[in-house]
């Protein structure tokens, strides 16, 4: 789904949208920002490249962090969840990965791990996009988080 398609979606349920970054650097934002009329529904995106900036911006608990790892569906979790406690919106969208290039021995390159958030709770998931090169895994990962939002505005 297009990110003019996502607006529209969110526009006619009536849902403003908010999302907080890592690997994208803020390109799920800059996808929905690009269409005229996205400040009806776009309220703010949060950029949290390091992990100060996970606790810091969105509340992402130390132990998480250290614990899981900031490519970890437990930290994408609690950065959507912060990013909706901290946003006027009715979902938010994470999205924290390894976009490349380097991997480690546990998280392969083009790991991406996504957090959705609503007031109805909050879900996760993993995606592996492989080692296709650092734009790509990118723009696949902007494209991901799009379809999640749009699935999330069905009823």
């Amino acid at each position: 789904m297009s990110a003019a398609e996502v607006l529209h979606a969110a526009r006619a349920a009536g849902v403003r949208l908010a999302a907080a970054e890592s690997c994208t650097g803020g390109m799920i934002m800059a996808a929905l920002t690009d269409i005229p009329g996205s400040s009806e529904v776009v309220d703010r995106g949060f950029v949290t490249y390091s992990n100060d900036a996970k606790s810091e911006m969105l509340g992402v608990r130390r132990e998480t962090l250290e614990r899981f790892g900031a490519v970890s569906e437990q930290v994408a979790a609690e950065m959507a969840t912060g990013a909706l406690a901290r946003a006027n919106a009715g979902i938010a969208i994470a999205a924290t990965g390894i976009a490349g290039p380097g991997a480690s021995e546990v998280k392969p390159e083009g790991r991406v791990c996504f957090g959705l958030a609503t007031p109805l709770g909050t879900r996760s998931e993993t995606v592996e996009f492989g080692a296709i090169g650092r734009a790509e895994v990118r723009t696949a990962s902007v494209e991901h988080a799009l379809r999640m939002i749009a699935h999330a505005l069905q009823p």
